[in-house]
């Protein structure tokens, strides 16, 4: 689930070895319910064929051949108008020459000339180039005429060279064209808090306390609130996810240090989700050095950890711009009943109760089945769903506590 649900996006395709990008790029956006018009220049067609296109968006891939057509009316004009975004990726440096300087000689920079949506370009040139003055110059004119640049990045070249001037990668860009898509959304102008993941309560200085969560539902739920057009900080947790493009990344380990940045995150955010699985426990006295096997099995002393959001309850009388808090119990007996004592405890505007002993929702799967507890009373169970779409119910209910 994503903000790129029936969406028009525009794809132009110049001609670079990055190309191939492109094509997974086109991938992605149809996947994710875009509907995704390509257009390719001459030089994108020494690289890469409109059959390609064609087959991964299930649509006509456009080329300068078109523009002479008899097939559409002003070609060009319906492609643009009819563009919620317009993405050029790869972009050489002779096109954006063509697009700062307003030049109309092929498809794509006279759809661009006829664009009244948001333009992203995603630079791909060879190491030196990019940083050259008169692309730099041309980049700058873009930029102040409203465009966004998406990279470039740093790394090697296909000629073997080192520097920037790399495309980004497909996914990177699918997340900028997302971020770009949600300005305006309903909680534009916002600030969330989201928290992901498990603690790690050191027992030595290799070792921790640990749990299941793998942070999926939390980096889910910071996705769907850029969607929404909010801005993000994620608190997270160790995790192999990627955060998406466009939160504000925090990393901590220890229930502590996860206290300690949600309450200064807090001081200017407008709600809080909180889907980190914290500790409940935490080792006393931590060793200083390495345990060994030959010395024994050790005693471990728990104590109890920081408990966030009762300190964030506590603290909300000095967070005044602290409007809505949601909470998550993560469960393996009496569900609700826990979820409804943690509600009222924590004194939470929401919590979101799952059942984690099931196979097919809670910690490391993709999907979940949870119920919404209010803190009037209201009980709302949902489906098993993905935890995206799990993800954009929770921030929905967000956004109407902030509306």
């Amino acid at each position: 689930m994503s903000n790129l649900r029936g969406k028009t996006i525009l794809l132009g395709v110049t001609g670079s070895i990055a190309a191939y990008k492109a094509a997974e790029l086109a991938s992605s956006l149809t996947q994710q319910g875009a509907a995704v018009q390509v257009i390719l220049t001459a030089g994108a067609e020494k690289f890469i064929t409109p059959l390609t296109f064609q087959s991964i968006t299930g649509r006509k891939a456009y080329t300068d051949a078109d523009l002479w057509s008899a097939d559409a009316h002003i070609l060009h004009v319906g492609l643009a108008h009819g563009a919620d975004l317009m993405v050029i990726a790869p972009c050489t440096a002779n096109s954006l020459t063509k697009l700062a300087q307003g030049q109309a000689d092929n498809l794509l920079t006279i759809t661009a000339l006829a664009l009244q949506a948001p333009l992203l370009i995603a630079p791909a040139m060879d190491a030196g180039m990019y940083q050259h003055p008169a692309v730099q110059k041309n980049v700058s004119v873009l930029v102040a005429r409203g465009a966004s640049l998406v990279g470039p990045a740093q790394g090697r070249m296909a000629s073997g060279l080192v520097g920037w001037g790399r495309m980004m990668e497909a996914a990177q860009i699918a997340g900028r064209i997302r971020l770009a898509l949600g300005r305006g959304g309903r909680l534009a102008g916002k600030r969330v808090v989201i928290t992901a993941a498990g603690s790690q309560e050191p027992i030595d200085p290799v070792r921790y306390l640990s749990n299941r969560s793998s942070g999926k539902q939390g980096y889910a739920l910071a996705q769907a609130a850029l969607d929404f057009g909010a801005q993000v900080t994620l608190i997270s947790h160790p995790s192999c996810l990627t955060p998406p493009e466009g939160a504000d990344l925090v990393r901590v380990g220890s229930a502590q240090e996860m206290q300690n940045a949600v309450l200064q995150a807090c001081e200017e955010a407008d709600g809080l989700v909180m889907a980190a699985a914290v500790a409940d426990f935490t080792v006393k006295d931590p060793a200083a050095h390495k345990l060994k096997k030959r010395d024994g099995v050790p005693a471990l002393q728990l104590t109890s950890a920081p408990d966030v959001l009762a300190g964030v309850a506590e603290a909300r009388a000095r967070l005044p711009r602290l409007r809505a808090v949601i909470g998550f119990a993560a469960e393996s007996q009496d569900v609700l009943q826990n979820a409804v004592a943690k509600l009222k405890s924590k004194k939470l505007d929401l919590i979101v109760a799952n059942d984690v002993s099931s196979a097919d929702a809670g910690f490391a799967v993709d999907t979940n089945r949870v119920t919404f507890l209010f803190a009037d009373g209201r009980q709302v169970a949902l489906p098993l769903k993905p935890k995206e779409e799990v993800a954009e119910d929770v921030i929905s209910q967000l956004a109407s506590f902030l509306e």
